[in-house]
């Protein structure tokens, strides 16, 4: 542990994945920043850290948009300092069949996973670089391997693979690596979303992932945070360009 806190960023931080990884950060001792497109979303998270005696961050920001993730990140850097550490989890679902599929459904995957993804990085990573030392974690998904009904989420999630790759690549150098986390099924409200899409109830799909996956039990948050950590440590140096499929079993 540095003897300073070091800063982290997490996006889509108000529930679900983002929350338990921003929680568990802050419970690594860093200062947490908790992104999410509305600041009071946030704020409930941001309030269950300092309950628990550590530091952390509301912050309203739309990924998308350049000019909020500046001002976002320049916010973090004021008054937490620089950002050390960034976790790309922000995302979002407009699932439909490829005929079916609307190009405003294609472009809004688009621009929250891929684009949203490369703004963060991008000005974090002037951060990192000043100072040595940097983690970035991008959040890919199972899905990267084909999903029927998910060609825009399949295409972003494959994209962020390649995109931490070639991050691993450019920013080794500078003291920081890059790596993707690919969750399988995970209990979040965008898999309850899914059941929805295909008209399933979700407990029967529940039931029907615990019985392919090889461990017996669909995973939880806190699983893909426990990985994030890790990742994300002082101790993941050697660490870089990987994909990490945290799904209770292999995948190809």
């Amino acid at each position: 542990m540095s003897p300073t806190p070091r800063v982290a960023i997490v996006t889509g931080a108000a529930r679900g994945i983002g929350a338990a990884t921003a929680e568990r950060l802050a419970r690594e001792g860093r200062a947490v920043a908790v992104l999410d497109l509305k600041e009071s979303d946030a704020q409930e998270v941001v309030d269950r850290i300092t309950a628990g005696g550590g530091t952390a961050l509301a912050v309203g920001c739309d990924v998308s948009d350049a000019d909020q993730v500046d001002a976002a990140v320049a916010t973090v850097a004021e008054r937490l300092g620089p950002p050390a550490i960034l976790v790309n989890n922000a995302g979002v679902l407009r699932d439909n069949l490829l005929f079916k599929m609307s190009a405003d459904d294609w472009d809004t995957v688009m621009n929250v996973h891929l684009r949203g993804s490369f703004l963060m990085s991008k000005a974090a990573q002037a951060h990192m670089t000043a100072n040595g030392w940097g983690r970035i974690v991008n959040l890919s998904s199972s899905s990267a391997l084909g999903n029927r009904g998910q060609a825009n989420y399949s295409a972003a999630k494959a994209g962020l693979q390649g995109f931490t790759k070639t991050l691993a690549i450019e920013l080794g150098k500078f003291g920081v690596t890059c790596n993707a986390v690919a969750p399988g099924f995970i209990e979040t409200a965008m898999t309850r979303a899914t059941a929805e899409r295909i008209g399933v109830k979700y407990e029967d799909m529940k039931a029907f992932k615990e019985a392919e996956i090889p461990v017996r039990r669909v995973g939880v948050p806190e699983d893909i945070a426990n990985t994030v950590a890790f990742l994300t440590g002082e101790d993941a140096g050697f660490v870089s360009g990987q994909v990490v499929y945290v799904a209770g079993g292999p995948l190809d």
